[in-house]
């Protein structure tokens, strides 16, 4: 695999549109955003959060095309974990599964990207970034989350013909490596893969070591889809000790610029031709006010990945 065959993407969020509330400043214009994401080298963009782009497909089509954008997912928060909010759910990721595949490249289909709800429960967002066994799921629990992650993953697939991939989420349910491996044992394999996201997997992992060429070995079947986002690990030591929560923490600067944290990128894109992954990568970087000024910060991003052969 060359680096051809790898395309890069970037995200709303990182240009502070998050969906998270209180995060956030005031929020940039998709079309500012989609200017400056398509001047600093980016060919791809994800939807952001509902009505943050036009919800009509023929609008989307046409704001893409201005630049030649590539539309490459969206992101669907659902509270799986609970099952009288599983219909609302699947709602929503269909509504939002049909405007990417009206808008979209038919050739080159984007995904849903799938999540547990985050910053739901108290307990998971005090604690992100170091949870323990006992702060995960019941097996009741767990056998809601997956059945709600099955009913969605086929109502996309039968309604659009689209794939979803779940996006394994700090604050949420499904965070920690075991919760994720646990995640993947339960799915079907052939319904539902996964959209790695670099710096959520190491923030999760509560300071451990990662090895990102061990996860691609354990997960090559699975990985669909990369987010590649870096984990500034003074920011996540200082969170552990100080006990922030996962709001504190994004704000104090977590999710750094690529290359100026801890995530091995170099080792990843080499993994990522191991296996070779033909999909795209997408760079989110959590930039909120007063951490910088999004265009710059996404044009580094961008410059760092050109120096590491993408």
């Amino acid at each position: 695999m060359n680096s051809l065959s790898i395309q890069v993407a970037n995200a709303p969020c990182s240009w502070g549109t998050l969906e998270f509330k209180g995060l956030g400043g005031a929020q940039v214009d998709c079309t500012v955003m989609l200017q400056e994401l398509a001047d600093t080298g980016y060919t791809g963009t994800e939807l952001g959060d509902w009505g943050y782009m036009p919800v009509e497909a023929a609008a989307l089509r046409r704001l893409l095309a201005r630049w030649d954008l590539s539309l490459r997912g969206a992101f669907v928060p659902v509270g799986l974990s609970d099952l009288d909010r599983h219909d609302a759910g699947i709602e929503k990721s269909v509504r939002t599964a049909k405007l990417l595949a009206a808008a979209g490249d038919p050739t080159d289909p984007g995904f849903l990207v799938l999540a547990d709800e985050n910053a739901v429960h108290p307990e998971r967002v005090r604690h992100a970034g170091r949870i323990t066994p006992e702060q995960g799921m019941t097996r009741d629990q767990w056998g809601i989350l997956i059945h709600g992650a099955h009913l969605v993953a086929s109502a996309v697939k039968e309604e659009t013909g689209l794939k979803t991939v779940f996006h394994h989420h700090c604050a949420g349910f499904v965070e920690t490596p075991e919760e994720i491996d646990y995640f993947l044992s339960e799915t079907d394999p052939q319904l539902i893969g996964l959209v790695l996201d670099t710096g959520h997997y190491v923030y999760g992992t509560g300071g451990r070591s990662v090895d990102f060429q061990e996860i691609f070995t354990q997960y090559a079947d699975r990985i669909w889809y990369v987010h590649f986002k870096d984990c500034e690990p003074n920011v996540a030591e200082a969170a552990r000790l100080q006990e922030w929560d996962y709001f504190e923490a994004v704000g104090k600067g977590l999710f750094c610029e690529l290359g100026q944290g801890c995530v091995d990128f170099l080792g990843i894109i080499d993994s990522l031709r191991e296996i070779d992954y033909r999909g795209w990568i997408v760079v989110e970087q959590d930039v909120l006010p007063g951490m910088g000024a999004p265009r710059l910060s996404a044009a580094r991003n961008r410059g760092y990945l050109r120096d590491l052969g993408l």
